[in-house]
Formats: C-alpha cells, sequence, structure tokens
C-alpha cells in the first residue's frame, strides 16, 4: 500500500545533492512503496524454505533475518530476498514487482509438504529512515533503536499503533525501515520531518546505494550470474546442507574463485549507459550495471562519476586498465566513505566483497 511523504517544509523542497547529504550526514526519509513481501506459513516450512535458499533458515530465532538467494538448478541466480523469522512464519521481503514471479518459482517445488505461500504486499505500508543521525532521530519520536541489531526486526507500539521496526542492511550509514498502517506511517512521517529529517526520493537513494556497493536484483543481479560472481557471500552458508542449486556453489568454492567478480568504479571520462562493456588489453574485460554522476565534490555542480559493476578477476589481479568508449572505469573500495579521496580497490577488495 503506497504511502506519501510530504511536508510543506523545506525539507521536502530540497534539491537530490542536498538530500544525499542528509543520507550521508544526517537523516533522509523516503516511501518503500516498491517493496513487497511474502508470507511462508505451514508446519513443514523450516525443512522446505532451508532447502530453496542459499542462507540458512534452520538457525533463525524469531525477530532475526538473513539476506539470500533463490538459484536455478544451474547454480543462476533466480532473485533474492530478505528473510525474516516469526514464531509460526517466515518473511520474505523483495522488490514488489519480484513478488508474483517469486511465488511461481517456489510454488513449483511444493510437493507433498505443508506449505502456503502468500502475497502480504499490500497488507502495511512502509518508511525507510536512514543516515547517521538515524537511531537519534527515532529516539526522539519515541522509538528506541539503539539495541536493534542489523537484520533484526521487532514489534512495538508508537501512539497506540503496532508497527514492525527492522534495522535493515546498511553498510554505509544506519538504516531502518518502519511498517504500519498507511495512517501510522504518515504520522510518523510528520514526526521525523518535524525532528529534522529530509524528504528524500529515488534519486538520492540510488546514488547511496551505488556508494554502498549494493547491488540491485535485475539490474547489476541477472539470472545469468552465479553467486560468488557478486561478491554477495553474506548470501551464502557453506555448511548447511543439500539446497537448489548448491552443487553449483560448492563447486565454484572448492576450486577457489570465479572468473569474474562484482566491484564499484570511479569512471574519467565521458558518463557511459549502463550496460556499457569494458576493455582490457584490447579484449573483453567486463560491464557496467549501474552508473551516475554523484554530487560529492565541494564546489556546486561538481561531481564523481561512479559505477557498479563486473570486471574479469584476471584483469583485476594484473591490475590491467579498464577502458570503455569515452573513458577509464578505476576499480575502488566500497563502502564508499566521502571522508577518504577515492583510491584504487585491491585485486582483493575488488573480488572479495562481501
Amino acid at each position: 500500500m503506497p504511502t506519501s511523504i510530504q511536508s510543506d517544509s523545506v525539507n521536502a523542497a530540497s534539491s537530490p545533492s542536498a538530500q544525499l547529504a542528509a543520507l550521508l550526514h544526517g537523516a533522509g526519509i523516503s516511501p518503500l512503496d516498491s517493496t513487497g513481501w511474502i508470507r511462508v506459513s505451514g508446519k513443514d516450512r523450516v525443512r522446505w524454505l532451508n532447502g530453496m535458499v542459499t542462507n540458512s533458515v534452520k538457525e533463525l530465532q524469531p525477530g532475526k533475518g538473513c539476506y539470500t538467494f533463490m538459484l536455478s538448478a544451474q547454480g543462476r541466480i533466480q532473485g533474492d530476498a530478505y528473510i525474516f523469522a516469526e514464531a509460526e512464519a517466515f518473511l520474505l521481503e523483495a522488490a514488489a514487482d519480484r513478488v508474483p514471479g517469486l511465488i511461481v518459482l517456489l510454488g513449483r517445488f511444493i510437493i507433498m509438504d505443508k506449505v502456503e505461500l502468500a502475497d502480504e504486499s499490500g497488507a502495511r505500508a512502509g518508511l525507510s529512515l536512514s543516515g547517521p543521525r538515524a537511531v537519534a532521530l527515532l529516539e526522539q519520536i519515541g522509538l528506541s533503536a539503539a539495541l536493534l541489531g542489523e537484520l533484526e526486526i521487532q514489534t512495538v507500539s508508537w501512539n497506540s499503533a503496532d508497527i514492525t521496526l527492522i534495522h535493515a542492511h546498511s553498510p554505509l550509514v544506519p538504516r531502518f525501515e518502519i511498517w504500519a498502517q498507511a495512517a501510522t506511517i504518515e504520522a510518523l512521517s510528520k514526526a521525523l520531518l518535524d525532528a529534522g529529517a529530509a524528504s528524500c526520493g529515488a534519486e538520492a537513494q540510488e546514488w547511496l546505494r551505488l556508494l554502498e556497493g549494493t547491488p540491485r536484483y535485475g539490474t547489476d543481479i541477472r539470472d545469468r550470474e552465479l553467486p560468488q560472481e557478486t561478491g554477495q557471500i553474506r548470501a551464502l552458508h557453506f555448511t548447511k546442507g543439500c539446497y537448489l542449486g548448491q552443487e553449483i556453489v560448492e563447486r565454484i568454492r572448492s576450486r577457489g574463485n570465479v572468473h569474474r567478480a562484482f566491484t564499484a568504479f570511479h569512471l574519467e571520462g565521458s558518463l557511459p549507459a549502463a550496460g556499457t562493456p569494458l576493455e582490457a588489453d584490447g579484449k573483453p574485460a567486463g560491464e557496467l550495471t549501474s552508473v551516475a554522476a554523484i554530487p560529492l565534490a565541494g564546489e556546486p555542480g561538481e561531481t564523481v562519476q561512479f559505477a557498479l559493476g563486473y570486471a574479469r578477476r584476471e584483469a583485476l589481479e594484473r591490475d590491467l586498465p579498464l577502458l570503455y568508449p569515452g573513458g577509464t572505469a578505476t576499480p575502488v573500495p566500497v563502502p564508499f566513505t566521502t571522508a577518504e579521496p577515492l583510491r584504487p580497490a585491491s585485486a582483493s577488495e575488488s573480488s572479495e566483497r562481501v
């Protein structure tokens, strides 16, 4: 259920660059209109779901979560999700436009299992709060989040309304999600804006994602990618037992590497389009999957050209120049901190990101 975050204050009227500054140095809020939910219930849910995903759900206690992939039998990534455990169910958080396809994908493997899948995407409205001041602003409006660990979820009361608070994955700045009925989210939005948060649009949030180095399924992760190519080792559990696609994941682990590595790049030259190929020594060496000119420099109008994508491990290990038509792509470590100048990433930083 979408919700609108509006305010007559300057917080809502700021430019995308000011919004990014709020996300990096203060706090910013955004609606979670493009996020969906799947409820997995039934007495066989633990055993069944553990066999469907790359991470372990057997070990998840209520209130805890993990990031995971869903694979094909050939080990290619078919989707990703955050899984949170409840007492009698699991909640899968994924992009809303991916939920119907994931239900079809997962439902195909329910044979004799006592498992039910339900799309709960419209049951609640969501709000994202990100930035170094996020915890302080939550405290200011009467919500305590200081003790909530990353990928933990809890239900609390605010102004007599039940809300769900999640400490989301946050490699660069603290990030929280708040889920409740639409009227409660509207009231929370106003309270956070009044407390000093900025209302942030999709562009500023996209810039933050690139600076974090977080890949997005459908953009940076496609159905041809193998898990270890994405660098998201946090999605994998190597001792959990059998699951769909495990043989390929284990084969890659035992051999020690993949041919490509997901990394971030500082671009010098013209700003290319997403999908632009990279070359090294005159040979194909990778591609750029997300590209943006991000306003991080000190002077108005100055930007840093930043990208996410893939590079051949050989090119990274040999420190070969990576070229695209009109410029050069230099691998850099992420998350990128504005407190330090851009520097080239080492081969290990580029190819072994977690």
